[in-house]
């Protein structure tokens, strides 16, 4: 895709610059939530880390949308899908906790733009 304008750049910086570090968080978030269920740090950390390389590659190459490899490993019922009822929830998961991340981040390259 293509930007319309000037005024996205703030918006591009907010999900593709700092990105990264939200990637970076989510490993140490997901390691964290590993070693709260009873994982040792190294192995909590080893594979919350190969998790998001590898489902980072998988979202890269394939063509199906991220939505659909999302469903493809989600099994009706099972523990996954008991994640994501709490991951997807629309008043405390992720979509409104990044739409407010993405704003911050927007909002401040604004600010530093003036």
């Amino acid at each position: 895709g293509e930007l319309d304008g000037e005024h996205q750049i703030d918006a591009v910086t907010a999900v593709s610059g700092s990105g990264p570090a939200y990637v970076f968080h989510l490993v140490e978030a997901m390691a964290a939530a590993g070693m709260a269920e009873g994982l040792s740090p190294e192995v909590a950390m080893q594979l919350a880390r190969a998790t998001v390389c590898g489902a980072g590659e998988l979202a890269y190459q394939s063509p199906e949308p991220a939505s659909q490899l999302r469903i493809n490993v989600t099994s009706p019922g099972g523990t996954t899908a008991a994640a994501l009822a709490v991951l997807m929830d629309e008043a405390a998961g992720f979509p409104p906790l990044l739409r407010r991340a993405v704003k911050a981040a927007a909002d401040r390259g604004r600010e530093l733009g003036k």
